[in-house]
């Protein structure tokens, strides 16, 4: 759970930098949310979130 609630900071503080400074219009950005709920309610959702699971796995493995 902590790492889904971090994802969305984390997600949301990149959109609030792309409206900014990179010009993200806020249209885009909703457009975008709505994408996102979208696809959370479709049947990618499962694999979307294995992947995520397994690249936030994989980032943690790393060793500096």
């Amino acid at each position: 759970m902590a790492l889904s609630i971090s994802a969305v900071v984390l997600l949301a503080i990149v959109v609030f930098l792309l409206i900014r400074r990179s010009g993200l219009k806020g249209g885009h950005a909703v457009v975008c949310m709505l994408l996102g709920f979208y696809l959370a309610s479709s049947s990618i959702a499962p694999t979307i979130s294995e992947l995520t699971t397994n690249v936030a796995g994989m980032i943690g493995d790393i060793k500096f």
